[in-house]
C-alpha cells in the first residue's frame, strides 16, 4: 500500500469515526434537548396525537387534558386556577407557549421525552393511545387553600416549606389569575387573555413569591444574629448601646427604633431581647461590629446571591460585597442594599428551624407513568448548613420569644410554639411599606416554616406593619396545617 493510500484511508477513517460520534451524540446525548426546542415542529405536531399527563396535588388532578373538537385534540383545563396558577402555569399549543410546571416538566407532561422512549414502545405493540406522564408537586392543598384565601384582597405571596426536605408546602402569589383563559386553542382570544393579564400592576403573571424582591426588613435581624452568634464572639446576652437615636458611620444620618425610644429601659440591650423586640438600632449597631463580609458569608450560606430551580426558576436574592459601614448598619435590620425573595426568607426559617441546615426548595416529588408506576422520584438535597444546631436554637429561643410576647404577637397560636419575626421594611420616599412575618412550628418539632410578604402597604400606605398583616396571615397557614 503506498503512502498516498495509506494517509487517505486514515482520513476517511478519522471522517468515519467523526460522523460516527457526531450521530451518536445528537440521537443519544441531545436527543432530549432537540426533540423539546421550539423549533423542532415535528415534535411539536407529534405531541398533539398525545393527552398531556395531569398535574396533581395531593391526590388531586390541578391540571388535565380533556377531548378537544380541532386540530390540537386536547384541551388543558385548570382546577381553581387562581389559586394554582403559580405552579401550574399554562400550555397553550396555538401559541406554543408554556410556563410554569407545565414548562418545565413539558417532556414529562406531552410524553416526548426521553423517559415516555418505553412507553411509546408499549404504544406501537398494544395499539392504545398514547398518554404523557402524570406529574405530582409537594403542595400540600391544604396548605395552599389557607394560604390563597389568607391573602385574599392583598397583594403578596406565601411560601411555606418543610424545614427537613425542603418540600414546597404552599406558594401563592396574589393576584393569581386564570389559566384556563390563556389555555384556550383560539390564538387570538388567548393573546388577548395573555396580554390583560400582562398590562395589570401588579402582574400576575410574575411569580411574586420566587420572581419578586423587596427589602427583607427586620425579618433579616435573625440572620444577622445567627451570624453572630456563629462567629464565637456573640452570644444572646452580649451587649449593644441602646440609645434612642444613632448617626450611620460616617454619615450625618440617623436611624431610630420603630417605637421612636430606646429598646428597652436599660442603658444597654442584649441582642436576644433586639431580635424579641425587633430593634433597629442594637442590630445596626452588631452588623457594624460584625462587618459586612461576615453578613455576606452567612448570607450565602442561607442562599442568597444563588439563582436556583425548583424546577421553576426562583431569582437571586442579594446581599453586596464589601459595603461601607454606613450600608452595613442598614443591612443589620433588612434595609439599605439587601433584597429578598419570599423563597429566600422562608429558607432562613426553615434552616434555622432544620438545625442550621438549609435544604434547597423542591416543587416536585414524582413522575408517575400511565400505569401508575413512579418514572422518576426527586430526593432531598441539602444547599448546605448554615450554623450550628445550638446557634439556631438560640436564634430560635429569640423568635419564639417575640411571638409569645414580643413583637410578632400576631402569630400566636393557643398551645403552641411559635417561632417568628416580622418585618416592616421602608421603601423610597411616601412609598408604602413591604410588611413581612417568617417563622416555623412547632418550634421544638418544626413541621412547616413560612415567609410571608405583604407588599403595597396592605392598601393602607404606611400605616401597616408586619405584626398586624402578615403575622395573621402565617398563623392560618400553620394553624390548618398543624390542625389538619
Amino acid at each position: 500500500m503506498t503512502k498516498e493510500i495509506r494517509r487517505l484511508s486514515i482520513v476517511m477513517l478519522f471522517m468515519f469515526l467523526s460522523l460516527l460520534v457526531a450521530t451518536s451524540w445528537i440521537q443519544v446525548v441531545q436527543a432530549d434537548q432537540l426533540a423539546q426546542t421550539d423549533h423542532n415542529t415535528r415534535s411539536l405536531m407529534d405531541s398533539y396525537e398525545i393527552q398531556r399527563g395531569a398535574i396533581i396535588a395531593g391526590g388531586t388532578p390541578i391540571a388535565s387534558s380533556v377531548a378537544a373538537d380541532d386540530e390540537f385534540r386536547y384541551q388543558r383545563v385548570y382546577e381553581d386556577s387562581p389559586m394554582w396558577s403559580d405552579i401550574t402555569g399554562f400550555f397553550n399549543p396555538a401559541l406554543q407557549s408554556s410556563t410554569g410546571i407545565e414548562n418545565a416538566l413539558n417532556a414529562d407532561l406531552s410524553g416526548t421525552g426521553a423517559s415516555a422512549f418505553l412507553s411509546e414502545i408499549e404504544r406501537i405493540v398494544s395499539g392504545q393511545p398514547q398518554r404523557g406522564f402524570s406529574v405530582e408537586v409537594t403542595v400540600d392543598p391544604v396548605a395552599q387553600r389557607a394560604a390563597y384565601e389568607a391573602l385574599d384582597g392583598l397583594e403578596g405571596a406565601v411560601v411555606a416549606l418543610e424545614p427537613s426536605t425542603g418540600r414546597i408546602l404552599a406558594m401563592v402569589a396574589t393576584p393569581g389569575y386564570d389559566a384556563n383563559a390563556i389555555a384556550v386553542h383560539s390564538a387570538t382570544q388567548a393573546e388577548e387573555a395573555y396580554n390583560a393579564f400582562d398590562a395589570q400592576k401588579p402582574n400576575p403573571l410574575i411569580n411574586a413569591a420566587t420572581n419578586e424582591i423587596h427589602p427583607p426588613g427586620s425579618t433579616f435581624k435573625i440572620l444577622v444574629a445567627a451570624a453572630a452568634y456563629a462567629s464565637g464572639d456573640w452570644t444572646p446576652q452580649s451587649t449593644l448601646p441602646n440609645p434612642a437615636r444613632y448617626t450611620l458611620p460616617g454619615s450625618s444620618a440617623q436611624i431610630s427604633n420603630a417605637s421612636g425610644g430606646t429598646c428597652g429601659p436599660g442603658a444597654t440591650v442584649t441582642i436576644a431581647d433586639a431580635v424579641k423586640l425587633s430593634c433597629n438600632i442594637p442590630m445596626a449597631e452588631l452588623a457594624v461590629e460584625l462587618g459586612s463580609q461576615t453578613i455576606f458569608e452567612m448570607a450565602e450560606k442561607f442562599g442568597f446571591n444563588q439563582e436556583f430551580t425548583t424546577p421553576l426558576a426562583v431569582t437571586a436574592s442579594s446581599y453586596p460585597r464589601a459595603l461601607d459601614d454606613a450600608q452595613t448598619a442598614l443591612t443589620g435590620f433588612g434595609q439599605g442594599q439587601v433584597t429578598a425573595t419570599a423563597m429566600q426568607v422562608a429558607m432562613i426559617s426553615a434552616g434555622l428551624a432544620n438545625d442550621g441546615i438549609v435544604m434547597k426548595p423542591r416543587l416536585v416529588d414524582a413522575v408517575i407513568g400511565n400505569d401508575l408506576s413512579t418514572v422518576r422520584e426527586y430526593a432531598d438535597e441539602e444547599l448546605g448548613r448554615a450554623v450550628e444546631a445550638e446557634d439556631a436554637d438560640d436564634v430560635t429561643a429569640a423568635m419564639v420569644a417575640s411571638v409569645a410576647d414580643g413583637a410578632a404577637q400576631g402569630a400566636r397560636i393557643d398551645g403552641v410554639a411559635v417561632a417568628g419575626k416580622t418585618g416592616t421594611a421602608e421603601n423610597d420616599g411616601d412609598e408604602p411599606y413591604t410588611l413581612w412575618f417568617t417563622g416555623f412550628a412547632p418550634a421544638d418539632d418544626p413541621q412547616i416554616a413560612v415567609a410571608v410578604v405583604v407588599d403595597n402597604g396592605g392598601g393602607i400606605g404606611q400605616s401597616g406593619s408586619g405584626d398586624t398583616l402578615a403575622a395573621p396571615i402565617a398563623k392560618k397557614i400553620i394553624e390548618a396545617v398543624l390542625n389538619r
